[in-house]
């Protein structure tokens, strides 16, 4: 199970992201956001903040179609994300080596090709907790 300190600790990791000031977690590479916390939309509501789910770039309809699919339970989406390469992520569900991956994937997916060398294969960062926290 993961959390936003996880998403921010992975997120931070990463070479040249940087945190954009919101209400929940916004990050960026190169200007480019690859995970935010999500903005839910209720019709006669104000927005909330959904710090337990993330808003994560996949890169392409067919990557958001094939995790929609294959993994229900963790993935998901609104109509507000129609045709957008984005897909919604439950962050309860999710583990914190997969965590890693999918933002890991989403910020090479959104960086230059300038800052890709940047990112070592042996730097993919791996979530640490604190006693007690995620699991």
């Amino acid at each position: 199970m993961a959390d936003a300190d996880d998403v921010r600790r992975v997120a931070l990791a990463l070479p040249h992201t940087v945190e954009i000031p919101s209400d929940g977690f916004d990050f960026r590479v190169a200007d480019r956001g690859f995970i935010w916390s999500y903005p839910e939309r209720v019709p006669g509501k104000p927005r909330v903040i959904r710090l337990d789910i993330a808003v994560l770039f996949v890169g392409d309809e067919a990557e958001k179609q094939a995790l929609l699919l294959g993994e229900p339970d963790l993935f998901f989406t609104t109509p507000g994300y129609a045709g957008l390469p984005l897909v919604l992520v439950r962050l309860t569900a999710v583990d914190l080596d997969r965590l890693g991956e999918l933002v890991t994937d989403a910020w090479r997916m959104r960086a230059p090709e300038t800052l890709l060398g940047d990112l070592d294969d042996a730097t993919v960062p791996v979530v640490a907790t604190d006693a007690g926290a995620g699991s």
